[in-house]
């Protein structure tokens, strides 16, 4: 007789062999622990995380914002190998602050400045929490119905926030449409991707005898000389050649890419695409969309809009003139988890004509193959990767529960909180501003030399008390203070520059 196991819980009885196997496996396991968390102890652990949680932001701005650890700081805190058996979870809520929190630069503190913001609220991490419960992988539209739908209506919501041209908008029954990216660099390269598609159709249609890999040797694309790095790290991913333009007072002017575009098409060249960047890394400036958009339709290149960080104040009208010409873009982009409660990731992409895109990213197996298709879309056509979370979770929590008036109102006591830092640096004479104060960030300088200013940044960053980056723009270097934290107040403002006056005392007596 087979030596099969006792079938107890309703579980198809098991003959073939590898029933030996199984049975072995089964009596190595100690009946006392279980091999799963079941749903008494999640709600215990989840109810715990979600105390911590709560308690960790509302005291940020206790805990120092950078850590004090070295590189390799956490290897001799824990084990060399996974443990063989389970441990408890309260063991693991204990490690958070022995293991983790050492290690943790805290950029929702009041005293982070570094960067741009990242986006964090309640709302948003809650639906994160339901996002991962579902679990669904949204690449098709019969791979969880919801996740597609939801994404397309709020991509919709959003659009119409920013008073984007109805073109880019599913509801208007036209070609448009928006998709939520991972990040701005992805949307970039998705946009490169789709231009690259359309112009090397066109090209061939022109030129029958040339073959796509003489054509694609001669594409050449655009930005500004202040765009962002991913922007270059697009065309070597896309494997094209980009140009930088020089910038006036750091922004793009349309007269500045009409003649790169002229030189290029004189020398034999093909202009393609370029990207408009609205809110720069380095000072937040705006290259001028309504001079540039106009030269690349002239010319028939893609304009691609990065608006990743102040694409958020665009919901607030008195932004909107800073996207004037929009209506000339073929796509745009900008990050929701950057300024607007939405926990990263979120980058809202909208193109015009979706079908470029989709056209250069089908690859469509049968098993993959949906009776529904052609009648939503199926986003793994409009990315990078195939696989994609419910991120339209948190747009639809978010704004449900903020509501536009208190999001509007979040990026308004940001700027606000800028121009505080920025009049407390110009009444301080040793100071002086690097750039107009834009958003919620102000570039400033100690006046004298870029050493000065590197040394001051080092001891600011060395007191660790508050946290800042630098940038340069024309060999000039300087310090940037971008208003990050949900929790911000006014007495921040002034705290964090009492931090930056006692740094540069201490800079000025040690250079004596």
């Amino acid at each position: 007789m087979s030596e099969l196991p006792t079938n107890t819980t309703n579980k198809p009885t098991q003959t073939n062999g590898n029933a030996k196997a199984n049975a072995k496996v089964e009596d190595k396991l100690d009946p006392k622990v279980s091999i799963d968390m079941e749903a008494p102890e999640f709600k215990d652990f989840a109810k715990s995380m979600v105390d911590y949680i709560a308690e960790y932001l509302e005291n940020i701005r206790d805990r120092r914002v950078l850590p004090e650890v070295k590189p390799g700081y956490l290897k001799p805190l824990i084990p060399d190998a996974a443990p063989e058996k389970p441990e408890s979870w309260q063991d693991v809520m204990q490690d958070i602050e022995r293991v983790i929190m050492p290690g943790v630069t805290h950029w929702h503190s009041p005293k982070f400045h570094a960067y741009f913001p990242t986006a964090n609220s309640y709302p948003a991490i809650v639906a994160d929490m339901l996002s991962g419960a579902i679990a669904c992988i949204g690449f098709t539209w019969i791979a969880s119905p919801a996740c597609t739908e939801l994404e397309v209506a709020m991509m919709d919501w959003l659009g119409k926030m920013i008073d984007l041209p109805a073109e880019f908008l599913a509801c208007s029954g036209g070609k448009g449409g928006g998709v939520i990216q991972g990040t701005a660099s992805e949307s970039t390269l998705v946009a490169l991707l789709g231009a690259k598609a359309k112009k090397v159709k066109e090209v061939q249609a022109e030129h029958p005898d040339w073959d796509e890999h003489t054509i694609i040797g001669k594409l050449v694309g655009y930005c500004s000389d202040q765009a962002h790095s991913s922007v270059e790290r697009a065309g070597l991913l896309g494997g094209v050649k980009l140009r930088s333009v020089a910038s006036d007072n750091s922004r793009m002017r349309g007269e500045a890419l009409e003649k790169a575009i002229k030189e290029d098409l004189e020398n034999g060249l093909i202009p393609f695409y370029a990207v408009v960047t609205l809110g720069t890394t380095n000072s937040c400036a705006f290259d001028r969309l309504d001079e540039c958009g106009p030269v690349g339709n002239k010319h028939n290149v893609w304009i691609h809009v990065d608006a990743a960080y102040a694409g958020s104040a665009f919901i607030c009208p008195e932004y909107r003139h800073l996207m004037k010409g929009i209506e000339t873009a073929d796509s745009f982009n900008f990050n929701p988890h950057k300024w607007m409660l939405v926990n990263f990731d979120c980058s809202a992409m909208w193109l015009k004509d979706p079908s470029w895109v989709v056209n250069a990213f089908n690859v469509d197996p049968l098993y993959l193959k949906h009776d529904m298709q052609g009648s939503a879309p199926d986003y793994r056509h409009w990315q990078i990767p195939l696989g994609r979370r419910f991120r339209a979770l948190k747009l639809w929590f978010v704004l449900r529960l903020y509501g536009v008036e208190n999001l509007q109102a979040h990026i308004r006591r940001h700027c606000n909180f800028a121009t505080q830092f920025g009049e407390l640096a110009v009444a301080d004479s040793r100071f002086e501003l690097a750039a107009e104060v834009n958003m919620g960030l102000v570039c400033f300088r100690l006046k004298g030399s870029n050493e000065r200013n590197e040394a001051l940044l080092k001891r600011i960053n060395g007191r660790g008390n508050i946290h800042m980056v630098p940038a340069k723009i024309k060999d000039v270097y300087f310090l940037r203070m971008a208003v990050c934290s949900r929790f911000t107040r006014s007495e921040d403002m002034v705290y964090t520059w009492n931090e930056v006056s006692a740094a540069a005392t201490e800079e000025i007596e040690a250079a004596k």
